[in-house]
């Protein structure tokens, strides 16, 4: 047996996996979100512990005992600082935390090269801004900072009591060398940290320390080995068997993200685009990241009084398209292609005639539209995508499937297993890091559910309406931010 845990934004989720790769078990504990401030979004990190525990010991007791090895994923950027006893100083500031806009300019003035070295922009999600602003608003908790780690190396170093993370996941924190796949000094410099700070660096599949003798008892589990693990994104990649150059995958969550696997280091930072490494040895990566996604829709649905997502989705596919209504999805701002922290989401064209499943169709294109977006930044970095294995739990909609593949004139394949995601890749890497096996054994994509075609008619319809929806976001994007400063 093989433990996978991903310390989510909302939830822990943990599964356990056979010999053969297949889920015989899983569980779940809820987390909470502060919110002291508008764009502020912070975690209690023992928080994290106590849910991953709690999940684990749901379990069946004898399935516990069989297991050979743990794998961690995990919400990416969350900053957590913690002083010389180990203890979290503060909450963590997490991925989707906007506070930090203004140091992303300052870090990148201080140090030009930086783009050149990270493959990205400095965005307030990153770790590295979070730091630059903690170092200016809340000083004395800056100088007694001894680490920082990630939210699920956290988890790591109570269980082992290792300072380690995860090339993929040390892609998201600006401070990482993403095409030597070191740490940078330079990097590091700009926002008062240095290397003695930072976790050590591991393949997602290397071993990083075994279970201490109390976490082991508390968690009914042997002493057994934990790999490194992986970001959420690359280890949801690695569950549906996305793991070689020109493979992709279209993430449906909490927050959107088209990922695609590349032979070397590619960025496209004036794009807003993600280039990291992947969770396995000499393979890198580069998203179109989407704040929200499944989420926004979710939320529309909720707003406009349905009673659950399932029966929204259902009437906005009886219902169809409203060729006047477009939405904006940008509910928490916007990453690719904007880098805007400060877009919130919209709707237009709205009349006494609007029905509620209007709106909730509306919110289904407005997200697709994003993705096209996304997929077009990706191009120009000079990806190749025409197919994507979709994940999450926006793939259980294939109706919303059809409005993807139109927008993105891509192939969409459903695959068993789809909605495991990032606790699956975090399992697979357990496995690969005590097993020995080949990468494209253990890795191999689940068995194929549906595929679904880009419809040429709705593609050609979809050109003009992405042309007015990317019209409406430039025309209030000033309003907007001078409604937020």
């Amino acid at each position: 047996m093989y433990l996978g845990i991903d310390i989510g934004t909302s939830s822990v989720k943990t599964i356990l996996t056979d010999e053969a790769g297949n889920v015989v078990a899983a569980q779940s504990a809820p987390l909470a979100v502060s919110r002291p401030r508008d764009g502020w979004s912070e975690q209690d990190p023992d928080g994290w512990v106590d849910a991953a525990e709690q999940s684990i010991i749901a379990l069946p007791q004898a399935l516990r005992s069989d297991v050979k090895a743990i794998g961690l994923s995990g919400q990416m950027h969350g900053a957590t600082l913690l002083d010389d006893r180990d203890k979290p100083l503060r909450p963590a500031i997490l991925w989707n935390d906007n506070r930090s806009h203004a140091e992303c300019a300052e870090i990148e003035s201080k140090e030009p090269s930086l783009r050149a070295i990270t493959g990205n922009k400095a965005m307030p999600g990153f770790t590295a801004p979070k730091l630059a602003w903690v170092r200016k608003h809340e000083t004395d908790l800056f100088s007694k900072t001894r680490k920082v780690l990630l939210p699920k190396d956290y988890v790591r170093l109570v269980w082992t009591g290792d300072y380690a993370t995860d090339l993929s996941d040390a892609s998201g924190t600006l401070w990482l060398d993403v095409g030597a796949r070191a740490w940078s000094d330079a990097a590091l410099a700009v926002t008062g940290l240095s290397k003695a700070q930072m976790p050590t660096l591991h393949e997602g599949r290397h071993v990083t320390g075994e279970l201490s003798a109390s976490a082991a008892a508390r968690l009914g589990l042997p002493r057994i080995p934990v790999v490194a693990g992986a970001g959420d994104q690359a280890a949801g990649a690695v569950g549906a068997g996305v793991v070689e150059p020109g493979e992709a995958s279209l993430a449906l969550g909490t927050s959107g993200v088209l990922f695609n696997v590349t032979h070397g280091f590619s960025p496209n930072t004036e794009e807003a685009v993600h280039a990291f490494c992947h969770a396995l040895p000499g393979r890198w990566h580069q998203m179109a990241v989407h704040l929200s996604a499944a989420s926004a829709v979710d939320a529309v649905a909720r707003m406009t009084g349905f009673d659950d997502p399932a029966s929204a989705y259902a009437a906005a596919e009886a219902h169809g398209s409203s060729d006047n209504v477009l939405f904006l999805p940008y509910l928490t701002g916007e990453r690719t292609p904007h880098d805007d922290p400060h877009a919130r989401g919209a709707f237009f064209g709205l009349t006494p005639e609007t029905e509620p499943a209007a709106l909730v169709h509306a919110a289904l294109e407005g997200v697709a539209f994003a993705f096209a977006d996304g997929r077009d930044a990706l191009v120009r970095a000079g990806s190749s995508l025409d197919t994507a294995t979709v994940v999450g739990g926006g793939a259980r909609s294939m109706y919303w499937g059809q409005i993807l593949a139109a927008a993105l004139g891509m192939t969409l394949i459903y695959r068993e297993g789809a909605e495991t995601g990032p606790a699956e890749g975090a399992a697979r890497l357990a496995r690969l890091g005590v097993s020995g096996e080949d990468i494209r054994t253990v890795c191999a994509p689940g068995a194929v559910r549906s595929v679904i075609e880009p419809d040429v008619s709705l593609s050609n319809q979809y050109k003009e309406r992405i042309a007015h929806w990317r019209a409406l976001y430039h025309a209030t994007k000033n309003i907007v931010q001078e409604a937020s400063s």
